[in-house]
């Protein structure tokens, strides 16, 4: 399996294949609307609107086992990122990250760059990189603050 053999549904109830994305660098984050972190939407919208142009697609995948920190449903998640981020990226219906439930998107990401917790993803807002090839380069923590992957995005678009 590829990155692009995988479809999500999105928030606005869209089965959404990833092979949309084939060319493109993508990061495929799980988001949080109630979560410490939830202010990275501010530096995830501004990657993208910086590097949109040049190739890059984010993809928001709401979460909510982390803390209950996504407990409304698809117009709240919507309306939340729009209104308090201006988030413009693409968003998700709401998924599994870790446990039998989790999203195969997820399960493959995590299979292919595990991290310091195994393969689990320990909470919101851990952020994949993809390059234009579809290939899995690096996972960066939760923590990590948007502007961390800049580098990285824009030697991966530059190819």
């Amino acid at each position: 399996m590829k990155f692009y053999d995988f479809t999500a549904r999105t928030l606005q109830g869209k089965e959404l294949n990833m092979s949309e994305f084939d060319g493109k660098v993508v990061v495929v984050v799980n988001t949080a609307s109630k979560c410490g972190l939830t202010p990275q939407y501010e530096g995830l919208e501004a990657l993208y609107q910086k590097y949109k142009d040049q190739g890059l697609v984010i993809l928001g995948f709401p979460c909510n086992q982390f803390g209950n920190q996504e407990p409304g449903g698809e117009k709240e998640i919507s309306e939340g990122c729009l209104i308090n981020y201006g988030v413009s990226f693409p968003m998700f219906s709401k998924v599994d990250v870790n446990g039998d439930q989790s999203h195969p998107i997820f399960k493959y990401l995590k299979g292919e760059l595990g991290g310091w917790f195994g393969s689990k993803i320990k909470w919101n807002f851990t952020k994949f990189v993809i390059d234009r090839e579809g290939k899995p380069i690096k996972r960066f923590a939760p923590v990590a603050k948007p502007e961390k992957m800049e580098t990285l995005i824009k030697k991966l678009l530059e190819k």
